[in-house]
């Protein structure tokens, strides 16, 4: 048996049951068990050499997607994810856990409903996908905070320190989450095979010990602490080689690091700059970890988009399909072993969690967008990679070589990368040398092989790559058994099947390509035009050579059948794992001998089992689509595709072939204008009756923040006083002397925030806000004041968000929110007392369920009014298409059915008409808050909310806020609920999660 490298607490559990231990220089090894009953506890230990992991005891590339589930709010939709990734061919997926969420309060940690992690890890098992645990503390994520709770604003001490009021923090969250991680690690029969103790500890500033691996040891001592065994890997932001392995105190097991090599400049998307392909990252691996797998914890696959940016679609064409060619492809080359794509499934920014560098939306320009859709070109390109991965295994085995010009090729503008085996095959990665080039050039190979060293092709024509493309050419390439000599088209899979091996491979559009095997039988011609093909005999082996075409060519040497597919037919074909047994594929391996079918089916299979003598599918269609089914088993005789038999043909070559009709439903929205909107005035603040002696004083003669001090006399920092999310609303009392003449005051809310002021109720102005300003100062002349009088000054703050930071010692986390400073100018500061106000109960947030940051500040939202059943027939009638006559908040409810027919996937949006005013809505569904609209600063106005939150056959409650921020007020230019095109698919229903309805709320204000 292989030695394999283990975690310092996998040795002691391996010691303590008796596996027999070695010692050599590059740690400790595990030796077999000697007796055979106890050596599967060798096939639950994950381990590793310096070329991949190991699971099972088998070396397995680890392909996996970032999904955080706290972004998708419907626990029964975490199947389909996993469904669609676990479809895409990967094996794995990484998750973030948002602290913020899970402990609102210090020292109550809650993780229930929505936000338990168990269902996510039971999805995950089910779908036969591993799990990447990263749970923080600190998780950047573009979430508010970075995941850091707002209460650590009020903790004295450097945040991600070894400060010990820091430490003391995060023990009681890293203590449970830990724990319920530990119970679903694969020790233990569950998902999760690495855990990431700590994000992105990569820099620091303004004098503070870095790295600080004190403070690392504490961080996996606390998951250690907790049970965790599984190894620890980590997230390098840089690069910069920190905490590796053998490294000392506060070492991981295997390093990790991060890159997003075009960046986030996605209002120019076809602009590719100088010097972003990374080209260096096997020369780094070899000097910061050369004996741990090369791992990218995360590679770009999207891009976020800030307030005011041009929207993720043009994110999605930034790194579309041509960047996925080029970059992972070059991410090959250099060995990578563990590849992780963030984002694959992005999600939203629901409930207030995001932070303000990002608006509603986390689409990110995904693989699968955010109503979780597959139909972006480079889902269907990613797919095409890591099926070649999963068949693939002399790839983990190959030395990748040196980048070179003119070696491999007879042309300076292309570079090419070896991967080199010794007795296994070898892979050359092809790209231009200009990465950023759109030219067609022409070439050829110069490659070593076993049958010599060979110039390509042999028999005629050149090749081509064609703009922003990459190819993997195969060398010496293992079909069970069957040599390929080489192939210049890339592969997709293959597979052994009863009577045959198929092999699949394909081209980009008017390429030529060559394969050489080694046989000397001769090729047969079973589908297509032979006169599209040329072959030729020479020695021992047979060339093919063809012109990529549309039309699917099949041909036959020896037992070895091989397809010829263009790049766009090859996106239609899925290689489902397929259990004999009628359950769900489990935890998949690299195996290639693991029983698969190949099947080429259009819009998505999520998978197949064979129960008897029947043969199901579980697929989704998007159009009337052909179904074929590649080596079907020798026992199934019929077909069932989601659950219905379906008739099927079998041709000469063994293929079934079966078609799905598509016909659309018939979908019947309502209109949202029409509704019984009914209004409620959402600021009564304003009112000279409204009584805020309920409210809390703001009366700290300091703040807690050790970040920013005080320039008002007494703190309005908001999270001093238990507010960190949503509208911040403020009351300051004052009697007049009549000598004030101006009012100044600075916010502050994050990125896009916006601000308005009354005085009694007179409106003085607002900061409507702006994608580069985080906080603002404003003047406003007041009238003449009546000395004596008692005045209130009421300030509405839109709080989009703490700040994330991750450099340490920057404590941008502990930005403050609220007020920084104001000057009635005629009186003293210190003459206006202040109350202040945010979601009822602050950080003892009364909705549980929906969690601590869903709600803000509103008079409306601290009653519960958002919620299902609001207490509304006495209110007055009013839409928000009618809006307002004059600055203020208004707060409009209504109610809709929806009657969607089951089996059917359907996005659905609330749209927004952008007015162009300053005008700002929250939108809630059914209590939960799916929208934050900015009129003047966008870009989003389509709000996509998941079957789940909606009731799809049901009532559904809306709510809106509206806030006008001009001087004759503001609505909406139009609010439509719309789709797009509806899904035929086999997953199962979908289950919404808790939506409580109104209930009054005692000691609401």
């Amino acid at each position: 048996m292989r030695f394999l490298s283990v975690t310092a607490v996998a040795l002691l559990a391996a010691q303590a049951a008796g596996v027999s231990i070695k010692h050599h220089l590059n740690g400790f090894t595990l030796l077999e068990h000697p007796d055979p009953a106890k050596r599967d506890l060798l096939q639950d230990i994950v381990t590793w050499d310096d070329k991949s992991l190991f699971i099972n005891g088998e070396r397995i590339m680890i392909f996996s997607g970032e999904v955080h589930p706290f972004r998708l709010p419907v626990p029964s939709l975490h199947l389909d994810v996993f469904q669609k990734i676990k479809a895409l061919g990967f094996n794995c997926v990484s998750f973030y856990i948002d602290w913020a969420l899970l402990e609102g309060k210090p020292g109550e940690y809650r993780a229930e409903g929505i936000f338990a992690l168990e269902p996510f890890f039971d999805a995950a098992k089910e779908a036969g996908i591993y799990l990447i645990a990263r749970p923080g503390p600190y998780i950047n994520a573009e979430v508010s905070g970075g995941g850091f709770p707002g209460w650590l604003q009020r903790v004295n001490g450097t945040l991600r320190s070894s400060d010990k009021a820091f430490l003391e923090a995060t023990d009681n969250y890293v203590a449970h989450v830990a724990a319920t991680v530990a119970n679903a690690q694969i020790t233990n029969g569950g998902p999760v095979i690495l855990y990431q103790p700590e994000n992105e500890y990569t820099g620091a500033c303004c004098g503070v010990d870095f790295p600080d691996a004190d403070y690392m040891q504490y961080v996996m001592d606390q998951a250690r602490n907790a049970g965790v065994v599984v190894p620890f890997i980590s997230n390098d932001a840089s690069a910069s080689g920190h905490n590796t392995p053998g490294s000392g105190v506060g070492a991981v097991d295997i390093y990790g690091h991060d890159s997003y090599p075009l960046g986030f400049d996605c209002a120019n998307p076809s602009v590719w700059p100088k010097n972003k392909l990374p080209d260096n990252f096997r020369n780094l691996h070899l000097e910061q970890s050369p004996s741990t797998p090369y791992s990218l914890l995360e590679f770009q696959a999207g891009a976020f988009d800030p307030w005011g940016g041009p929207g993720f679609e043009k994110c999605y064409a930034l790194v579309n399909h041509e960047f996925s060619r080029v970059f992972y492809r070059n991410d090959f080359s250099f060995g990578v072993s563990i590849f992780n794509l963030y984002m694959t499934f992005g999600g939203t920014n629901w409930g207030n969690l995001g932070h303000p560098g990002g608006y509603t939306s986390y689409d990110y320009g995904s693989p699968l967008t955010e109503t979780r859709n597959v139909t972006r070109e480079k889902y269907s390109d990613i797919k095409l990679l890591s099926n070649f991965a999963k068949v693939s295994p002399a790839y983990l085995l190959a030395t990748p070589g040196n980048l070179s010009t003119g070696v491999y090729t007879d042309t300076s503008d292309l570079a090419v990368t070896p991967l080199l085996g010794d007795s296994s095959g070898s892979f050359f990665v092809v790209r231009h040398t200009d990465y950023s080039s759109q030219e067609s050039t022409s070439y050829k190979l110069r490659l070593p092989t076993s049958a010599g060293n060979l110039t390509i092709p042999q028999l005629e024509g050149s090749l081509s790559l064609n703009g922003r493309d990459s190819k993997i050419h195969v060398v010496d390439y293992n079909v069970s058994g069957t040599n390929i000599i080489y192939s210049t088209a890339e592969v997709f899979t293959w597979k052994k099947f009863h009577d045959s091996k198929v092999l699949v491979i394909y081209g980009g559009p008017k390429e030529h390509h060559e394969l050489a095997i080694a046989s000397s039988s001769n090729v047969t011609v079973i589908e297509g035009s032979d006169s599209e093909i040329t072959t030729k005999n020479k020695g021992s082996s047979v060339i093919i050579s063809w012109d990529v075409s549309p039309t699917r060519r099949i041909v036959q040497i020896g037992d070895l059948r091989v397809f010829l597919l263009d790049r766009n037919s090859a996106y239609n074909y899925w290689v489902p794992e397929l259990p004999t047994d009628g359950t769900s594929p489990g935890f998949s391996t690299s195996k290639t001998t693991a029983s698969s079918i190949i099947v080429k089916a259009g819009y998505l299979v999520r998978g197949a089992h064979l129960d008897g003598a029947d043969l199901h599918l579980t697929a989704d269609f998007n159009a009337t689509t052909p179904i074929e089914v590649i080596g079907a088993p020798t026992s199934a005789r019929n077909l069932f595709i989601n659950g219905e038999k379906a008739s099927h043909t079998v041709d000469k070559n063994g293929i079934w072939s079966s078609e799905v009709k598509y016909t659309a439903p018939e979908i019947k929205l309502p209109s949202l204008k029409d509704l019984e909107w009914k209004y409620l005035d959402t600021l009564p603040e304003i009112q000279p009756s409204y009584d805020d002696s309920a409210w809390l004083s703001a009366d700290l003669p300091t703040t807690k923040n050790d970040h920013r001090p005080l320039d008002t006399p007494k703190s309005l920092y908001s999270s001093d006083y238990g507010f960190h999310t949503g509208y911040l609303i403020y009351r300051g009392h004052f009697v007049a002397n009549g000598k004030e003449s101006e009012f100044f005051i600075r916010t502050q809310g994050g990125s896009a925030f916006g601000s308005s002021v009354w005085l009694n109720e007179t409106y003085l102005g607002s900061w409507t806000g702006a994608d580069f300003a985080a906080d603002n100062n404003s003047t406003y002349r007041l009238s003449q004041l009546e000395s004596g009088k008692h005045y209130v000054i009421t300030v509405v703050v839109d709080n989009l968000g703490l700040d994330e930071d991750w450099t340490v010692g920057e404590e941008g986390t502990k930005n403050p929110r609220g007020i920084l400073n104001y000057d009635l100018r005629g009186q003293d500061a210190s003459a206006i007392t202040w109350k202040l106000t945010g979601n009822l109960g602050g950080e003892d947030y009364r909705d549980k369920i929906r969690g601590p940051l869903n709600e803000g500040g509103l008079y409306a939202e601290r009653q519960g009014f958002h919620q299902p059943q609001p207490p509304s027939d006495s209110w007055k009638s009013g839409s928000p298409l009618e809006g307002l006559s004059k600055p203020g908040i208004g707060f409009y409810t209504a109610q809709f059915d929806l009657d969607l027919p089951k089996g059917w996937d359907v996005p659905l949006y609330f749209n927004f008409g952008n007015n162009t005013k300053a005008a700002r809505a929250q939108l809630y569904v059914n209590g939960y808050q799916y929208g934050k609209f900015t009129g003047n600063v966008g870009p989003q106005t389509s709000f996509p909310v998941p079957e789940g939150i909606l009731n799809y056959r049901g009532t559904n409650w809306v709510a809106l806020s509206l806030w006008a921020q001009e001087t004759n007020g503001a609505k909406l230019g139009s609010f439509e609920l719309s789709y797009t095109t509806p899904v035929l698919t086999g997953y199962g229903d979908v289950e919404s999660p808790d939506q409580p309805k109104y209930e009054q709320r005692e000691g609401a204000y």
